[in-house]
């Protein structure tokens, strides 16, 4: 007779406790990269709704800025690092192909010996990494666990490139997840379709440069299928979120999608109906688009500026690069 398997467990329920943030200290309008494309702060207010977007100096890296992110949850969540279980780092502009970036972000927060990895899914990264933290939790692998999304996107752009360059920004959001008494993080709708990866993708591989047949890849995207995909597939995902935790669009104290791009965050919410009574995150207009740090950083704002929403309902909904997307309905910390 073989010898019975210890298999581990944990609490049943789980829920974000903290959320902590880092923004670039450089404010960047319109005006200062209207020039290489050719554009005006009209155009890209209009196309995108951002005034200005914040970046990061050139010795601040994305290690450094989740160190920060990750710092303020945990001060705000009252544990010690010790506590921290896991670091999951969702970035796609770590300095270096290997390590991990989380593993030095564990370091830095003195959460060793932490399990510390990083996901590679874009503007999904931090969702996906939501629904990671949840599962190892309730599995009983870890009590807490920091989830991090940070990127310094003005590390991989062209100034003179039209599709994807004034939209972005730098800076890294985290979150701290743990335990919960009650549920505080619903089923996840997680997905890809690799069949579309050039919609969002870098404009050569690292070989080409490596062998001198191309220059530094930067990142580059046809905006047209991105919106569409976003605005008409991704509502499909945001209902199919509602559906699994159990609620409605009018149940929300907030929606807090990715923010690829102000049409995109309006349209997205007439899509499905979003209420008045339901704040929608807007960080794009200051902060541009941070890919997998900008869900997290619009939770932050909107509950700096909102306090009452606090442990209020808010769908969240991570897409882009892959073309990947994870969406959640989760309780504010």
């Amino acid at each position: 007779m073989s010898p019975k398997l210890h298999q581990a467990t944990g609490p049943q329920f789980t829920r974000i406790h903290s959320i902590g943030a880092y923004r670039g200290e450089l404010t960047v309008t319109n005006d200062d990269i209207a020039g290489p494309i050719n554009s005006s702060d009209e155009w890209i207010r209009q196309r995108t709704g951002i005034i200005s977007r914040q970046r990061a100096t050139d010795d601040v890296n994305v290690i450094d800025m989740g160190i920060r992110a990750g710092q303020e949850a945990i001060d705000k969540a009252g544990i010690e690092p010790s506590q921290i279980g896991a670091v999951i780092v969702a970035t796609v502009t770590n300095v270096m192909q290997t390590p991990a970036a989380a593993t030095r972000v564990a370091d830095g927060l003195g959460a060793t010996p932490a399990a510390a990895y990083d996901i590679s899914a874009g503007c999904a990264g931090y969702c996906y990494a939501v629904t990671q933290a949840d599962a190892l939790i309730r599995a009983g692998v870890a009590e807490y666990v920091l989830v991090v999304g940070a990127e310094k996107l003005s590390d991989v752009i062209s100034p003179t490139d039209r599709s994807i360059s004034f939209l972005l920004g730098d800076g890294a959001g985290a979150a701290l997840i743990g335990p919960s008494d009650e549920p505080g993080i619903a089923e996840s709708v997680i997905g890809s379709d690799g069949s579309k990866w050039d919609a969002v993708s870098m404009s050569s591989p690292l070989q080409d440069y490596r062998r001198g047949e191309a220059e530094w890849p930067t990142l580059r995207q046809d905006g047209k299928s991105v919106f569409r995909w976003a605005v008409w597939e991704m509502a499909k995902a945001a209902r199919e979120a509602l559906d699994r935790a159990g609620v409605t669009v009018d149940d929300l104290a907030a929606f807090i999608p990715h923010q690829a791009n102000m049409r995109i965050v309006d349209e997205f919410a007439k899509q499905l109906g979003v209420p008045e009574t339901v704040a929608i995150a807007r960080d794009i207009e200051t902060m541009g688009n941070t890919s997998a740090a900008s869900i997290p950083l619009a939770t932050h704002r909107l509950l700096e500026e909102h306090p009452e929403l606090s442990g209020g309902l808010a769908l969240q909904i991570g897409f882009g690069a892959g073309l990947a997307y994870a969406a959640q309905v989760v309780r504010l910390p």
